[in-house]
């Protein structure tokens, strides 16, 4: 790793924000443990869904950067913002509620999601990344065939 992690999961919570604030990847990864728990609550897809392909599974530090290189390539840049409006913090545990809002780069369709971002910090680095978020607002956003109309 290329700088300190900070030990506490405030600390760590604080920095993982900002880096993602940021939006560098690979600056983002470095905070998550080579393998974790990543989940995101969306209901299963038996095809895949090929217009959200950051919505996934995932296992590994490479794969929290990708995750962030799929989200920016899928999201108009500049027009996006997540405001944060509660952090719940219980030891190694870590629960952040609030709200994104995003434009769909396929559909220009503008849209905010509700979200809560469960976190457990061991040793510094993250290892589990647990997301709950609004999945329709997201997958209207994204459905080209969805007629017009932001939430």
């Amino acid at each position: 790793m290329s700088t300190a992690v900070p030990a506490t999961t405030r600390a760590v919570l604080e920095e993982l924000l900002r880096r993602i604030g940021e939006g560098d990847p690979e600056r983002i990864a470095e905070m998550y443990a080579e393998r974790g728990d990543w989940r995101l609550d969306w209901p299963e897809a038996e095809h895949g869904r090929p217009a959200t392909p950051w919505i996934r599974h995932r296992a590994t530090r490479a794969d929290a950067a990708a995750h962030f290189r799929e989200l920016a390539e899928h999201h108009v840049p500049g027009q996006a913002a997540t405001e944060i409006e509660r952090v719940l913090i219980d030891g190694n545990d870590a629960v952040v509620l609030g709200e994104i809002r995003q434009t769909a780069r396929p559909t220009g369709r503008a849209y905010r999601a509700r979200f809560a971002l469960h976190l457990t910090v061991e040793d510094g680095l993250v290892t589990r990344h647990h997301v709950y978020e609004d999945s329709l607002a997201v997958a209207q956003a994204f459905d080209v065939k969805e007629p017009g109309g932001d939430r």
